[in-house]
Parts: C-alpha cells; sequence; structure tokens
C-alpha cells in the first residue's frame, strides 16, 4: 500500500532551553499500518535526533509509551495511524510533570505504588525445601485481572481524582493492593489499610471509571476500588463486633 504523509503534531520542552512546552510539527511518511510510535521513531532516526519519548518492547506489554494522542491517554505501541485524520497531535500524559518532551517524571506515583505494599506479604517465611504455594484455578480467577496492570500510567492521565488531587493515591496503586488482598497467599490486607482505605486512599475515588475505559489491558481499576470500599466498610464495622481485631 501507498505511503501515507501525515502531520504529527508534538509537544516539546527542553528544560535547559525552553521557559515553556511549545509545539513542533513534522510531516511523516508513514506506512498504513504503522502505530503512533512507528511514526515517532521515524521521526527521532530520520528528521530530528532531539525528540525525547520512552519506549521498550513495542507489545504492549511493558507500559512504557504512555502518551496522550489527539486528547486521549494510550499506549502508543497499540494505536493505529491508520484510525486517524492526516494530522494528529501527540503530548505527554496528563497530570505529570513534562522531564522532557513526551517523558513525564513518574516519581510521586512510584512513591505511591510503594506506599500500597504491591508484594506477597506471607503468613511466615516457606523455605526452598517446603516447596511453592499452591493455588486452584478458582483462587487465580479471584485476582488475575487486576495483576495484568503494566504501570503506563494511562489511567492516572485519565483520573479526574487525580488531576484535582495531588495526594490520591490513584487507580492503579489501589488495584493492585486489591490484587494482593485478594490474593489466598497473602496476609498484608490490614498492612495496606492505613493507606488504602485512608481519604487519599479508596474514599477519594468518585467512580468516574474514566481509568477502566482507557485501561489498554481491562484491568478495570474502577471496579477493584470499587471493591476495596466494601471490603474496607466491612472491616470498619467489623471491627465493632471482634473489639477490634481483624
Amino acid at each position: 500500500m501507498a505511503e501515507r504523509k501525515m502531520q504529527v503534531e508534538v509537544l516539546r520542552y527542553d528544560p535547559d532551553r525552553d521557559t515553556e512546552p511549545r509545539y513542533q510539527t513534522y510531516e511523516v511518511g508513514c506506512d498504513p499500518d504503522w502505530v503512533v510510535l512507528d511514526a515517532l521513531t521515524k521521526i527521532k532516526d530520520e528528521i530530528d535526533d532531539s525528540l525525547s519519548f520512552r519506549w521498550s518492547c513495542h507489545m504492549a506489554v511493558c507500559g512504557s509509551c504512555g502518551m496522550t494522542v489527539n486528547g486521549e491517554p494510550v499506549l502508543s505501541c497499540k494505536t493505529f495511524i491508520r484510525d486517524f485524520p492526516d494530522k494528529i497531535k501527540v503530548e505527554p500524559l496528563d497530570n505529570f510533570p513534562i522531564e522532557r518532551d513526551l517523558v513525564v517524571v513518574m516519581d510521586d506515583f512510584i512513591e505511591k505504588f510503594e506506599a500500597v505494599k504491591p508484594y506477597i506479604i506471607p503468613k511466615e517465611p516457606r523455605s526452598i525445601e517446603q516447596g511453592t504455594y499452591l493455588q486452584t484455578p478458582a483462587q487465580l480467577k479471584a485476582y488475575k485481572q487486576y495483576s495484568m496492570c503494566i504501570n503506563c500510567l494511562c489511567c492516572y492521565a485519565a483520573c479526574p481524582q487525580v488531576a484535582l488531587n495531588d495526594d490520591f493515591i490513584g487507580p492503579a496503586a489501589l488495584a493492585l493492593a486489591h490484587r494482593y488482598n485478594l490474593d489466598t497467599r497473602d496476609v498484608g490486607r490490614s498492612a495496606r489499610e492505613d493507606v488504602v482505605a485512608a481519604h487519599e486512599g479508596v474514599w477519594e475515588c468518585s467512580f468516574v471509571g474514566a481509568c477502566s475505559q482507557v485501561c489498554p489491558k481491562d484491568v478495570d481499576p474502577a471496579a477493584a476500588i470499587q471493591q476495596s470500599k466494601i471490603a474496607s466498610t466491612t472491616d470498619y464495622f467489623t471491627s465493632f463486633i471482634t473489639g477490634g481485631s481483624k
């Protein structure tokens, strides 16, 4: 098929030279089967090697290439050129400081991610000789969907509460906390509760559902957060009956 000429308008920002972001438009010859990431790669390789953006696997697995394309947070490696008119606008993800061009600063997200203790907290250490923990297919199914997150940050870019409240833990981190709370090998639910059930945790979510709409892996963080609200409410009232123990 014939090469398609595209106008690719890209947000540029070099902290060493620019006082504020600006836009630069490139005319790029694109294969009809290309994704947006391919067009950006051609710009960097053949037109302007100063353009900065993140990518790694090109297979919608690593989550590195999250960007805003025509106003929507997407993975640029699975967003096809053929689905757009002859001009597209590519920007960094919303709700994050810009490091350079299409690269955002992830430090705040990493801190929130670590705060929910995103790992299995076992009841007791298990030695190699004791073997691995076994789970039934039903036990795996309970949390598998929420384990598919690739930390692309598209949900944070789409979330109105992230935009309004810098302290909100956010959809991806809360969904991951829920994933471990549902895991039969884990006993760390109470250790995560101070973060998950805080005002800046699940209760800050207004259930708009934008996070689930843009998730490229169908994790459905909005559902995870609502389930966590129910679990936290149950814990709260149960604590009165049990005298504060869980």
